[in-house]
Parts: C-alpha cells; structure tokens; sequence
C-alpha cells in the first residue's frame, strides 16, 4: 500500500528522498560505460554521417554552418531520450522483479516519490548531455552565446522525459508495452523535432505541424543557448516547458497517489 502523507518541509523524509535519488544515480553510474559513454559516441556516429557522408556545405542558418546547427540537437536528443529511459527502465524491471513494493512501502509521500525518481531521471539526461558537450567540443567550434537557455530547456527537457518515463513504466505491463511507446511514440517526436534540421526547411503544412510537438521546442530553445537563433520565439518555448512540466507532474503524482497498475 502507497503512504499517502501530504508534503510538508518540515516533515519530510529527507533522508528517504535522497537516498531513492541516490540509488537511481549510483544505478547508471555503475554502467557508465552503457548509460554515458555510448550515447556520447552515438552522437559522433551522427555527426560524422551528417556531415561527412552528407554534402551540407551550402547550408546557413542563423549566422552558422550545418555542422554548429546540427550538435545542439544531436546534444538535446541523447538528453531526452536518456532521461527517459532512466525512469521507464526502473519502473519497468523493478514491476517484472517484483520488487516495486521496495520503493513504494518505505515511508515516503507520492510527492517525494515523483521528485527523486524524476531527479534521477534529469540527473542521468544532464551528465550524458555535458559528457556529449565536451566530447563534440573536440570535433566543432561551439559558441555558448546564452547559458540561460542551454540550462533551462535542458532541465525542462530532461525532467519532461523523465515524467513521461515513469508514466509510461506505470502503465506498461510488460516491455513489449514499453518498446511499442518508444518505437512509436517517444522516437519519432525525438526524431521529427528539428533535431537534424530547421523546421522552416519544411512544407509550410509539415512546419505548422511541428509546432504542436513539444519536443520541439526544447530542442528549438536548447539551440539558441548555442548559436542565438531559433524557429520560434523562445518565449513560447519557455512557456511550453513550464506548462507542460507542471502537467506532467501532477499526473505522475496522482498516478503515486491513487496506486493506478501498482496496488495489487
């Protein structure tokens, strides 16, 4: 059974909250080399394809070249897709294993629950994104013209991920369930971002569309940090990311609170 106890700083189990944090780092940490170093060489692979096999020499954006357009987002998507998948593997196994009731019976409030697993979460995203920074540091002449932007849509984007993955380890059953909501789901809105290109290189209908997807503007947002320029105003992404954050949180709460495919 979930304890339900409402947060109140003065008598939170603080204690209890960073040792669950604490437990989710160290967990990918001891697989540095899986959870860390192969997104970074991931995003080498990419680059070298982009910009060796693929003639992108004609290409100018913003002031910049292909290649200084390109790493942010390379940057941003292992971001994304690693915080998510810290949170979604965790719920995921430790629902096979059986051993869900060992995060769920310690004395700990759903809210306290949703902040340490979504931290570590963020925490795995933003150690794989400043490994991949200074590794392609090494490869590009990288600019950091905004720091405010790179750190909050960042964060934003990381904590979004790992609210959704733990939503998503909620309600899969099995990880046939899991690898149907990445395939489907989490990849192509990674991969139909803006990631690889300018949005306004597309159709006007396909450009429209990419609008409504929100990972977009964390990518989109993430970039200005880099190069000054985005394809839509960043104050629209620094709304989509507080809104869409304070959403998903309080869904992942509710879903601790009530015990939604956790309460046998």
């Amino acid at each position: 059974m979930l304890n339900n106890k409402n947060f109140n700083a003065s008598t939170t189990n603080w204690i209890g909250l960073w040792t669950l944090f604490s437990k989710e780092t160290t967990r990918f940490l001891k697989v540095f080399y899986q959870t860390v170093l192969a997104p970074v060489v991931t995003n080498i692979l990419f680059l070298t394809v982009f910009l060796i096999v693929i003639d992108r020499k004609d290409f100018s954006l913003g002031g910049v070249g292909y290649s200084e357009f390109l790493v942010p987002g390379l940057i941003m998507m292992q971001i994304l897709q690693n915080s998510f998948m810290n949170t979604s593997s965790t719920i995921m196994i430790s629902k096979v294993q059986g051993n869900i009731v060992d995060i769920l019976l310690p004395p700990l409030s759903s809210l306290e629950l949703t902040l340490a697993l979504s931290f570590g979460g963020v925490a795995r995203g933003m150690i794989v994104g400043l490994a991949s920074t200074i590794a392609l540091y090494f490869f590009i002449d990288m600019k950091f013209i905004n720091f405010f932007y790179i750190i909050f849509f960042s964060f934003s984007g990381s904590l979004s991920l790992s609210l959704l993955g733990i939503m998503g380890g909620i309600w899969s059953e099995k990880f046939d369930h899991m690898a149907g909501l990445t395939a489907f789901i989490i990849t192509p809105l990674t991969f139909l971002s803006g990631s690889f290109y300018s949005i306004q290189k597309l159709p006007l209908i396909l450009e429209s569309l990419a609008k409504y997807n929100p990972i977009f503007y964390f990518i989109d947002g993430f970039r200005a940090g880099f190069i000054g320029y985005s394809d839509a105003p960043i104050l629209n992404g620094i709304i989509v990311c507080i809104f869409l954050n304070t959403i998903l949180f309080f869904l992942v709460y509710k879903m601790f609170q009530t015990g939604y495919k956790l309460r046998t």
